[in-house]
């Protein structure tokens, strides 16, 4: 192991800028886990777990609604509600950034898992459409919180799986991946989901 400037690494080193307190690891050439605060990541989006009427709320979405100052509500409220939604379950929105470092902010909404009549397929619509629009708009970055891991109640394990099977596809080889996770717990959910992957695509 490495430390510099308090920083773990584990795996390829990784250049950009990291909170002093992070945790990454890496064993695939661009996903990244990071244990810290995706409001403070510099890459050129951050995807915001968010609710349907995508006007702030509790969890990721409220930090990244304070970090971001009122400009992102104002951005948020420029996209078209039908019968007051903006981003329905499983989709995905962009808009500017406010004051975060980021490019873009793209919205997604991902599944309360207990309501859903197909949870597995509205997470994986809400990973794949934000990783289109990333690359719609010519970006080389992107940073994803615990989609629906939350309040949603979306189980950890199965959620890692789903979010590295997507993001582990060839059309999105070239972007750099990350995932910012809150606790030691959900990077290890995550830890075990890559090797998985790994494991298994090698057979």
């Amino acid at each position: 192991m490495k430390v510099h400037n308090q920083l773990q690494l584990i795996g390829r080193p990784l250049r950009g800028r990291f909170n002093a307190k992070s945790y990454v690891f890496s064993i695939m050439k661009n996903i990244f886990l990071i244990q810290g605060d995706i409001t403070k990541a510099d890459v050129d989006v951050i995807v915001n777990a968010a609710n349907p009427k995508m006007l702030g709320g509790g969890g990721v979405d409220g930090a990244i609604h304070k970090a971001a100052g009122s400009l992102l509500l104002e951005e948020c409220r420029k996209v078209k509600p039908i019968n007051g939604v903006r981003c329905p379950f499983g989709e995905a929105r962009i808009t500017g950034s406010g004051d975060l470092k980021s490019k873009y902010v793209v919205h997604t909404t991902g599944p309360i898992y207990r309501q859903a009549n197909d949870p597995a397929y509205l997470l994986k619509s809400a990973y794949i459409n934000s990783l289109n629009l990333a690359l719609e708009h010519d970006c080389n970055s992107i940073a994803f919180p615990a989609i629906s891991c939350g309040a949603y109640g979306y189980p950890v394990s199965e959620a890692a799986k789903i979010s590295i099977e997507v993001c582990g596809m060839e059309k999105y080889s070239e972007l750099k991946i990350y995932f910012y996770l809150f606790s030691s717990k959900l990077v290890n959910e995550w830890k075990v989901a890559i090797e998985e992957f790994t494991h298994n695509k090698a057979f």
